[in-house]
């Protein structure tokens, strides 16, 4: 109990260490924001996308549930400033690998509420050919 605590002054004064984590990484962000932009590709925030949103920083990057919300704000205000096209571009030169893992949590994304829409499946395919990534790359991985 002392611990989190302390966690939580600390974080009055340095920010939230799962905000600043997404803000000094400029590759975790763009992600980040591609993820975000792939919730809002069939029109509407879902429960079960957001959820799997959630989980992705968890286990994939580190960042605490209590760091959620905080990170949806930063990217609300600061998001503007990068486009899509701009995020994936961070991700061209990457390994192959990162390259997959950037496809398959898109994926997760656009399936976590059971229903693909077109425009989530065009988001992907788009994502997907300017990343040099086949769709069957992403199912064997």
């Amino acid at each position: 109990m002392a611990t989190s605590l302390l966690q939580q002054i600390r974080s009055l004064f340095d920010g939230d260490p799962g905000v600043r984590k997404v803000a000094d990484d400029p590759v975790l962000s763009a992600e980040l924001l591609l993820l975000f932009r792939m919730i809002l590709a069939d029109g509407a925030v879902k429960d079960t996308e957001l959820d799997m949103l959630r989980r992705i920083c968890r286990e994939a990057f580190g960042i605490a549930d209590a760091s959620f919300d905080g990170i949806v704000e930063y990217l609300n205000d600061f998001g503007y400033e990068t486009n899509g096209a701009q995020a994936i571009r961070m991700f061209q030169d990457m390994d192959i690998e990162r390259r997959r893992l950037l496809a398959r949590h898109m994926a997760e994304i656009a399936k976590a509420d059971e229903q693909l829409a077109e425009n989530e499946v065009k988001l992907l395919r788009r994502t997907l050919d300017l990343l040099g990534i086949s769709p069957v790359d992403i199912v064997r991985s």
